[in-house]
């Protein structure tokens, strides 16, 4: 099997960071080790409950605490900056030590497109990964920089939403 290609689930339907889920199960199944960090969410998606609990996951949620971040005032930013830029070092870290077969990076377009996190690092990242460990982002809107290093792209397409006719995020389904 050839390693360290890279994934990169977009668009405005819903399904991106479960598809993302969906394959961290997947390799686990198979014995590899599989690090999912989370960035711009608060941390509290009923998911990263079932995926700490199997024994080759380990899970990393860079919790945004800010809100929306049309909302954040610029030092919430910065501090916001900090963590994800933190956890970018962890998992440059994490891959040249080869300690995962599979990395998620959940919500990666937002905080790089937004300015969360530090593109060279991104990029060194993706570079570090290429030959050994299976890389994936998630999020709308995909830099076309981005787009133009992965191996698969999966654009999840909204063609029609509850929240259209005013029913919320329900717990199990979409939180």
């Amino acid at each position: 099997m050839e390693k360290g290609l890279m994934h990169i689930y977009h668009g405005d339907g819903k399904g991106k960071t479960t598809a993302a889920i969906g394959l961290a199960v997947r390799a686990a199944g198979a014995g590899m080790r599989v690090s999912f960090v989370q960035f711009m969410k608060d941390g509290t998606s009923a998911e990263l409950d079932v995926l700490k609990k199997i024994e080759k996951v380990e899970v990393y949620a860079i919790k945004n605490t800010f809100g929306f971040t049309w909302n954040m005032q610029d030092e919430d930013r910065i501090k916001l900056r900090m963590r994800n830029d933190r956890a970018m070092r962890a998992m440059i870290k994490a891959v040249k030590e080869e300690i995962y077969q599979l990395l998620i990076v959940d919500e990666m377009m937002s905080a790089y497109q937004g300015g969360f996190v530090d593109k060279s690092s991104v990029h060194e990242l993706v570079q570090l990964c290429k030959g050994t460990t299976e890389l994936v982002f998630t999020g709308r809107n995909p830099a076309k920089e981005l787009l133009s290093k992965a191996d698969y792209i999966t654009e999840m397409r909204n063609e029609k939403h509850p929240y259209e006719r005013g029913i919320s995020a329900r717990t199990g389904i979409e939180l």
